[in-house]
C-alpha cells in the first residue's frame, strides 16, 4: 500500500513540475494615457520580451491611451519616435494591441483611423477584467 501511495505522490509531483514548466506567463499592459504611458510602455514590453520571449502580452487601450495606435502617431515629446514602427515590431513578436470601442464612440473616432496592427474590443476595462479573472493575466500599468 505504501509503495502505491509513494508511486502516486511521485507521479503527482512530476506532473505538477511539468505543468509549471509548461505554463506560459501572460501579461496585460493597460494604457489609458498615450502621452504619459505609450513610449515607456512600449519600451517595457520590448524589454519584457527580450528577457522572457515566450510571454503572451496583450496591450489594452482606452480613453486617451488609444492615441498612439492611430495612423501616423508620434511621441509628442520626441517626434523622432514613430509609434507605428514600434507597434509593428512588437506585433511581429506576438503582442496584441486592442482598442476600446466605447472610446471610439465617445471620441467620434473610426476604426480606419488606426494602425493595421490594432484590434478592437467592445470595452477596454471589461477586457482587462476578463484577462485578469478568466485567463489569469498579470496586470501592468506603465
Amino acid at each position: 500500500m505504501r509503495r502505491i501511495f509513494h508511486f502516486f505522490m511521485t507521479l503527482l509531483g512530476s506532473l505538477l513540475i511539468c505543468g509549471a514548466a509548461l505554463a506560459q506567463d501572460k501579461v496585460v499592459y493597460h494604457i489609458d494615457n498615450a502621452e504619459a504611458q505609450a513610449t515607456k510602455g512600449l519600451r517595457n514590453i520590448r524589454n519584457h520580451l527580450d528577457v522572457a520571449p515566450e510571454t503572451k502580452i496583450v496591450v489594452v487601450t482606452h480613453a486617451d491611451g488609444v492615441d498612439f495606435l492611430m495612423e501616423g502617431a508620434k511621441d509628442k515629446k520626441n517626434p523622432n519616435i514613430d509609434y507605428g514602427a514600434l507597434v509593428s515590431a512588437l506585433k511581429a513578436r506576438g503582442v496584441r494591441f486592442e482598442v476600446c470601442e466605447i472610446t471610439l464612440a465617445n471620441r467620434n473616432l473610426k476604426k480606419d483611423q488606426f494602425s493595421m496592427d490594432a484590434e478592437f474590443t467592445p470595452s477596454g476595462v471589461v477586457r482587462i477584467g476578463q484577462l485578469q479573472a478568466r485567463e489569469h493575466f498579470a496586470y501592468i500599468k506603465p
